[in-house]
């Protein structure tokens, strides 16, 4: 398992730890006041502290002892993936910040210190992470992975300080590739292995929440998003492509990006009135939903896919 596949694959399993399941979407609008005041503050930082502690405990014996430790150093991977992985990163922080900032906001702490704590929270995770990385002889630290760490959380504590509400989400796709079965060591032998490594097939998204930045007045559907996308293809390597993978030829392709345009649902925003699936709706909306999309590369123009995931 390469490096971003395990920092991904515990903040995912983070993002559902930290936020006690009878949480709200972090908006203020649909956060009561707790009729508890901070009774329940001790319950979910013990509990956040507990999932970070025992998810670096789990990297550190379970991953890092398996390879030699060095001098604390840094690696420079920011050419790779054509920063697929950074844009990983990016949404992985900022989803983690939000989540535990809503959990913090349910335990009775107002807006600007559960958005301060919620971003500190998820920056703290990730730099240990990272800071574990460093001593690893395998890899080492990377400035680039710390810098889209700092932009994932920062995106979250802005819009929270600025809106108190999250306007521009961060989202996630996958659609199968072609490419994965070429090196499935590197890219993934099966789709949930692929999801992670497979950058071929990731979308990263900027979603919009129109209805928020129109007058309250308006009639436009509350849950109606757009989106732009970033992705990228043609990638068997993480900075080129080799011509010869265990003896055998592999194709030749032209890598490039990809953008698309696309409409978008805001999970949070659809009306519901049970608090666990309010909770499980503001959960899952770090995911892109599928819909028709317009999408842009150099090699092919401008395409249009009457369903892409």
């Amino acid at each position: 398992m390469p490096p971003r596949l395990k920092k991904f694959l515990a903040a995912l399993v983070l993002c559902f730890t930290v936020s006690p399941l009878p949480a709200r979407p972090f908006t203020t609008d649909s956060i009561p006041e707790s009729r508890h005041g901070n009774s329940r503050l001790p319950y979910v930082a013990g509990l956040q502290v507990a999932g970070y502690s025992t998810a670096l405990i789990a990297l550190s014996q379970a991953w890092y002892k398996d390879y030699p430790r060095t001098s604390f150093h840094f690696h420079n991977d920011l050419p790779d993936w054509f920063q697929q992985d950074k844009l990983g990163h990016v949404a992985a922080t900022n989803h983690l910040s939000r989540l535990s900032a809503a959990s913090l906001s349910w335990a009775g702490l107002g807006n600007r210190q559960s958005a301060w704590w919620g971003m500190a929270s998820g920056m703290g995770f990730l730099t240990a992470v990272e800071i574990l990385d460093g001593y690893s002889l395998e890899w080492g630290a990377s400035l680039s992975d710390m810098a889209a760490n700092t932009l994932g959380a920062a995106a979250f504590l802005s819009q929270q300080l600025l809106w108190e509400e999250q306007r521009i989400s961060i989202k996630y796709s996958y659609s199968q590739s072609k490419l994965a079965h070429y090196r499935p060591a590197l890219l993934g032998s099966s789709l949930p292995e692929r999801m992670l490594k497979d950058y071929n097939g990731q979308t990263f998204w900027l979603s919009l929440n129109i209805r928020s930045f129109l007058s309250p007045e308006s009639k436009f559907p509350s849950w109606l998003n757009l989106a732009l996308g970033h992705g990228a293809y043609g990638m068997l390597g993480s900075r080129e492509n080799p011509s010869f993978h265990n003896g055998m030829a592999l194709p030749e392709m032209n890598r490039y990006r990809q953008w698309y345009l696309a409409p978008d649902i805001d999970f949070s925003k659809i009306p519901v009135n049970a608090p666990w699936l309010k909770a499980f709706l503001g959960a899952v909306n770090f995911l892109k939903m599928p819909a028709p999309a317009l999408e842009y590369n150099s090699e092919q123009g401008l395409r249009l896919h009457w369903i892409f995931f």
